[in-house]
């Protein structure tokens, strides 16, 4: 079997400061982006718009297609390919003197669409299978029913975790996974890109994948404590993040190929999914080592337990006693 990073003894919570300093700043930088331009974009999911199914006789050029759509006007438009080389579905959003006229009107952008790519392609190269107008009344509900998946994933979450370890545990995995989720969407300003649902279905992978992890590294400070070593919390955290360590370099590395394989090879539909993943999968892994167990070592401090000693140079006297609690 491969092992790599065996019996290491970094000392993590050590640099939990720079950890602080360095997630702090970048949050502060997407902060500064939103009062500066604004909010977020969303895509057509959320705000209303177009769906105009396409079949071309022959298989088009797609940089070509969107090319001529972002001249005409119609900028941001996504473009899926729909089961074969030849059928595709073209989804834009409507203008602004579209969305005040109402959703009757919103046929006008397929009729553009169909303008465009009459002239791009030949007016006999191409057939309108179906439209479809997405109402903004429709994306107001999706955007409910994505904060609210958001939020009872936090919930089940917390009392997941509040009943399999105790509810310490279960507060500094939450904090770590608001802290993922904000920097997420702090990246996602940055680079300017649509929220959309595949955007949301990102996130709430992220969400899971660092969770995931976390659960993992608070596993083995229960299993620590159940030994009954005299051993201060934060020796147990940091040797617990240690043991893991190779698990956590080759799960990481390993879907962090993946992830920059669809970045770079796949097309503009999937790339914003893959720029979330991949910058979730290392958020994930710096909330998992830094935040977590430096926020657990917190709560203990600032909530104790009796027998619990989280300084390092303290030993606890009733160690075996708070193994016998978390065993």
């Amino acid at each position: 079997m491969l092992r790599i990073l065996h019996d290491t003894k970094f000392d993590f919570i050590k640099y939990w400061r720079w950890a602080v300093g360095l997630t702090g700043v970048f949050i502060l930088a997407g902060v500064a982006s939103f009062v500066i331009s604004g909010g977020v974009r969303y895509a057509i999911d959320f705000t209303g718009g177009t769906l105009v199914q396409v079949h071309f006789e022959q298989a088009p050029d797609v940089s070509l297609l969107r090319s001529a759509l972002d001249d005409s006007g119609i900028s941001g438009a996504e473009i899926q390919s729909y089961g074969t080389a030849t059928d595709f579905t073209i989804r834009a959003q409507e203008h602004a003197d579209i969305q005040a006229q109402g959703e009757g009107d919103a046929s006008s952008v397929a009729d553009e669409i169909s303008g465009v790519l009459g002239e791009t392609f030949g007016a006999n190269a191409y057939q309108i299978v179906r439209t479809e107008a997405v109402g903004p009344k429709v994306g107001a509900e999706l955007a409910r029913k994505a904060t609210m998946a958001v939020l009872l994933s936090f919930m089940v979450t917390l009392i997941y975790l509040a009943w399999r370890f105790e509810w310490r545990f279960g507060l500094a995995a939450v904090i770590a996974s608001a802290h993922d989720i904000i920097a997420t969407l702090a990246f996602i300003k940055l680079l300017d890109l649509e929220i959309s649902l595949t955007i949301i279905a990102a996130i709430l992978t992220v969400i899971g994948y660092s969770l995931n992890d976390t659960i993992i590294i608070f596993d083995r400070v229960r299993e620590n404590l159940a030994k009954g070593t005299k051993e201060v919390l934060y020796d147990t955290l940091n040797r617990s993040v240690n043991e893991t360590l190779p698990r956590s370099v080759l799960t990481h590395a390993t879907t962090m190929a993946a992830t920059l394989a669809l970045l770079v090879l796949a097309g503009e539909v999937i790339r914003p999914f893959a720029w979330v993943m991949t910058f979730g999968i290392f958020t994930g892994t710096f909330s998992s080592i830094y935040v977590a167990p430096s926020t657990l070592l917190w709560i203990e401090h600032r909530w104790p337990r009796t027998g619990v000693s989280t300084s390092s140079r303290q030993p606890a006297p009733a160690a075996r006693e708070v193994s016998r609690r978390h065993a």
